[in-house]
């Protein structure tokens, strides 16, 4: 056999491999150009996020991953920026990233668990933004805003990328993400005392080209699949990558919401 001859795709050890060794700190899903695509909501979070933060004065990023979503959008208005901005994230390896990328901008990370008490005053806060949180506090969410205050949030909905997730455990039941509707967060921010100004959701096409986008893609998000590890689902993984190769990309769907609640001034 010829160099010509031979199969130029990785094999599936291969792809394997490269999906197991890239680091998942943060939320940069640059590394997926090429081998994984996701439709993004219409309302763009990133910058609808920037336009409120250039009218805020002391402003909270909840959960802020490694700190990308923030850095936008304060790098899109500049000198607007608020006075005071401070952000929080549990994940260690997270809270290192963020720092690093927030400490130039003046910004705090503080470590503080996602199912903790917020580290900070009552009403320390006029905005108070979150992109993906794990569960909104929706209690310590209105204790920290100031009267007329804003949250500003993109949410996980219900049964997100759940093609995926029961191809590897399969079935589940509909209690297993109803936490995420959006009617239900409705009815948490409201029992808060806040009032719901707009909840908006989609649903978006997303597509696996090759198993190395799997791999890291469960390595990250690491809930969708709980104590995934590659050899554990090796088999699955093969005959996941043998239909790739054989039908073309895997089609999932992720969910999600925009949440913008306010919290009354009297």
């Amino acid at each position: 056999m010829s160099a010509d001859d031979r199969d130029p795709r990785p094999s599936f050890e291969d792809l394997l491999a490269e999906g197991a060794a890239v680091p998942t700190e943060g939320w940069d899903f640059s590394w997926f150009e090429g081998r994984a695509t996701e439709e993004r909501p219409s309302w763009g979070y990133a910058v609808s996020l920037a336009e409120r933060l250039a009218g805020a004065t002391a402003a909270l990023d909840i959960q802020t991953g490694g700190g990308e979503v923030l850095d936008f959008a304060l790098a899109r208005i500049g000198p607007e920026a608020p006075v005071l901005t401070v952000a929080t994230e549990g994940w260690p390896a997270n809270v290192a990233k963020a720092t690093a990328l927030l400490r130039p901008r003046g910004i705090a990370v503080v470590a503080c668990s996602e199912d903790a008490p917020l580290p900070f005053a009552d009403a320390a806060f006029d905005l108070v933004c979150s992109r993906h949180p794990v569960r909104p506090l929706w209690g310590e969410i209105a204790r920290v805003l100031q009267p007329g205050g804003t949250y500003f949030a993109q949410h996980v909905g219900p049964r997100s990328v759940f093609e995926l997730v029961e191809y590897f455990l399969g079935p589940q039941p509909d209690e297993v993400s109803s936490t995420r509707h959006p009617e239900r967060e409705r009815a948490g921010a409201e029992a808060a005392g806040l009032e719901i100004v707009d909840l908006r959701a989609e649903r978006l096409r997303i597509e696996f080209y090759d198993i190395a986008a799997v791999v890291h893609f469960l390595r990250k998000v690491v809930w969708m699949v709980p104590g995934f590890t590659v050899e554990t689902y090796r088999p699955r993984l093969r005959a996941l990558h043998e239909r790739i190769e054989a039908e073309g990309p895997f089609v999932a769907h992720s969910t999600r919401h925009l949440v913008e609640a306010r919290k009354p001034t009297a």
